[in-house]
């Protein structure tokens, strides 16, 4: 039974932060935030916990919310009979990760919304996914498992209270396993090649069937690979799936930026939420892409992503949002209407991005709709043939099925005119999709998704030549250290939202955003932000390495309802924080001379050197750190004055290689370099050749000549 929404009262959540708690505000459920109230009150009372993790844009997470938690008849059951708790899997990373864990073990899968049930202790003895509100054949619904659960407590806890135990002790045996440190080697990187190489799909593109999702990650391996042994395949199989991805629905050709994964194997049919993490990811792996091919495609592509994250997701003071949702309300009728303001109080996954025909024509001109239709495949009835629920009948989902030459051909039109037509009609399109109730924004700001997406300005800046990206990334990363990084300590918090910083920072917090101060440096030269990344990376490897074996836990350890420390190896959506944080000290060694640094990259390359070996495709970013630890990186020194035109000269041309395993310095004379001098003696005796901006490529401190000139330059560089 659903109550009237007039006669609603907020629960505990409406005083938190989070967007998906404040969407659980109103519920009729009795739900505690994660913390000590809720423990106590289950000890105390001597009742079960009901866990709840998920994600304000996760659609099924809205679907549980809607049929269960707003059930009145239910909600008073979980009320009376157990202790329940909702999380955001994306503020409480360390909380969903040790859940998670347990769901894998006791169901062999994972997913959002996790619905786990808890002994007061905070052990796990049961756990699913999304569970429906009544049973259906094969699967219990939630009403049956919550009287079983009460049931078996009230007559049998031991049974329970065992369970429990043994899953508390799988979960021990994750957070620390056996393996001997390994020497991974070459054999690693030729390992996983050959995996992805196995999985790939020949026809499609991509690896795996569907879904299928944009894995970065595999793109960052793949790209390197390819530069280490010259293996065309890697090069193919990346390139071809970026230009598949690129073309298809899950790409959005109006208003830029990537969906989250496609749920056919075409790339057609997107699952519409947009996440932040994977433009920060993608736009680099275009923009490598660029660096590799030259071809002007990829690079496109990488401005539309930048310029989609600038307009939709970027905070008045410069800070980036996390996610926006698939769903949106459903406008009557289909007409647009202004402004977000409901009409039918009926929410649909893609209703913000799909047209039916009628909608097209009523937008564009005769001419702009008979090229925008050609070059989108928009049908009369509708373009979607995997549709299972039936939500897009009728509708179209744009995807590129033709090039504008092509079209230019097929349409006996020159193809200035198709591009040009194409652009207007799309300006329109925008224009009249902007008017539609918009989909959810989940405004919270996390400090390790900033960092990939302050990575992915930086580079864009030096790739395409654009200061202005400089400028964006600049800021956020300022964001973050003025509200993200606590005054006292020093540390980093992971989440900021409505004037409030909450919450330690953990691994990837700290390898993401050291990364991007990294990458800031190169992109810019200011001195100040290694100085960040050298004074954070300190306070990461105090709080986080493992002294006793090497590699790094997840979090601190501090926050003692946290069960086990995780040491995460699974390069998946994200990169892991081992993965990144061994990167980074390898190339901070090569940028400071910290021998300490690569003794702990390398003894931690170790620790999880059997998983490379036996898992290459889960682990692929620990794989580019491999490489990066098996090559002698080059050292690039561009002795000149900031901003001057023969330093950008210089800098062009090395900015337009592909070249991963190096690191980049300025010689300015300043701060800068005496800081850098310190450490790297060499660097005192490097200086501007006769008034001229000159480069210097070494490896292990040792230069070849320098050079004024870009042509010799380029020929250093092995280009």
């Amino acid at each position: 039974m659903q109550r009237d929404s007039t006669s609603r009262t907020p629960n505990r959540l409406i005083n938190e932060k989070s967007p998906y708690l404040l969407q659980h505000a109103y519920n009729p459920v009795d739900w505690y935030p994660w913390g000590d109230e809720a423990f106590e009150k289950a000890r105390s009372e001597e009742k079960p916990i009901f866990l709840s993790i998920g994600y304000s844009t996760c659609y099924w997470c809205h679907v549980m919310e809607r049929e269960v938690f707003e059930n009145e008849d239910l909600a008073d059951l979980m009320n009376r009979y157990v202790v329940s708790i909702k999380v955001d899997r994306e503020e409480r990373q360390d909380v969903d990760r040790v859940y998670m864990s347990a769901l894998q073990a006791m169901i062999g899968s994972g997913g959002w919304p996790m619905s786990m049930f808890l002994t007061p202790d905070l052990r796990p003895f049961f756990g699913a996914t999304y569970i429906p509100p009544t049973g259906q054949p094969g699967r219990p619904g939630f009403r049956e498992i919550l009287e079983e659960i009460h049931h078996l407590w009230s007559t049998d806890r031991k049974q329970i209270e065992e369970a429990g135990g043994r899953v508390g002790e799988y979960l021990a045996q994750l957070s620390n396993p056996s393996a001997e440190p390994t020497e991974a080697g070459e054999q690693a990187l030729h390992a996983g090649f050959h995996s992805f190489s196995r999985s790939y799909d020949n026809i499609n593109a991509g690896f795996g069937g569907a879904p299928k999702f944009p894995r970065a990650v595999a793109f960052n391996f793949l790209f390197r690979y390819h530069r280490k042994t010259s293996n065309q395949q890697a090069l193919e199989m990346s390139l071809e799936t970026l230009r598949r991805m690129a073309s298809g629905g899950m790409h959005d050709h109006i208003g830029g930026g990537f969906h989250r994964y496609a749920t056919d194997e075409r790339w057609h049919v997107p699952h519409f939420e947009k996440m932040l993490y994977d433009q920060a990811q993608l736009a680099i792996s275009y923009l490598e892409a660029y660096q590799i091919t030259h071809d002007k495609f990829f690079g496109n592509v990488a401005r539309d992503v930048l310029g989609y994250v600038v307009r939709a997701m970027t905070h008045p003071d410069g800070g980036f949002y996390s996610a926006e949702d698939a769903e949106s309300f459903v406008v009557p009728g289909g007409h647009p209407a202004a402004g977000n303001s409901p009409e039918s109080g009926r929410k649909e996954e893609g209703a913000f991005y799909v047209w039916t025909t009628e909608e097209i024509d009523r937008t564009l001109s005769p001419e702009e709709a008979r090229v925008f239709d050609r070059y989108f495949g928009v049908e009369e009835n509708g373009n979607v043939t995997s549709d299972p629920h039936g939500v897009f009948r009728g509708k179209n989902i744009l995807h590129v099925v033709a090039t504008p030459e092509d079209l230019a051909k097929q349409l006996d039109l020159p193809v200035e005119q198709v591009s040009a037509t194409l652009e207007s009609a799309r300006r329109k399109i925008f224009d009249v999709r902007e008017k539609r109730p918009r989909c959810h924004l989940d405004d919270k700001i996390l400090t390790s998704w900033n960092g990939l997406m302050i990575s992915a300005f930086a580079l864009a800046s030096q790739v395409l030549d654009d200061r202005e990206y400089l400028r964006t990334a600049e800021r956020a990363a300022g964001f973050i250290l003025d509200k993200l990084r606590d005054k006292a300590s020093g540390r980093l918090l992971h989440r900021y939202r409505d004037g409030e910083a909450c919450y330690d920072g953990q691994l990837n917090d700290y390898a993401f955003f050291i990364q991007s101060l990294i990458d800031l440096y190169e992109a810019s030269f200011s001195i100040k932000w290694l100085t960040n990344a050298l004074e954070l990376t300190e306070m990461q490897n105090r709080l986080f390495y493992d002294d006793d074996r090497g590699g790094f836990y997840d979090t601190s350890g501090h926050d003692k309802s946290i069960l086990v420390r995780t040491k995460e190896s699974y390069d998946g959506a994200e990169p892991s924080g081992n993965s990144i944080a061994i990167l980074n000290l390898l190339r901070l060694f090569h940028l400071n001379n910290n021998q300490e640094y690569d003794a702990l990259a390398r003894r931690s390359l170790a620790f999880f050197g059997e998983q490379l070996l036996k898992s290459p495709q889960a682990t692929p970013q620990f794989l580019v750190a491999l490489d990066f630890s098996l090559t002698e990186p080059k050292q690039i020194i561009i002795a000149g004055i900031p901003n001057a035109q023969d330093t950008a000269e210089l800098l062009k041309e090395v900015h337009s290689r592909f070249i991963p395993n190096k690191v980049l310095m300025l010689a300015d004379g300043d701060d800068g370099q005496r800081a850098l001098a310190s450490r790297i003696p060499v660097l005192e005796s490097i200086g501007m050749l006769e008034g001229k901006a000159a480069a210097y490529v070494c490896e292990n401190y040792t230069c070849q000549l320098p050079t004024t000139d870009p042509t010799v330059l380029a020929r250093l560089l092995g280009g």
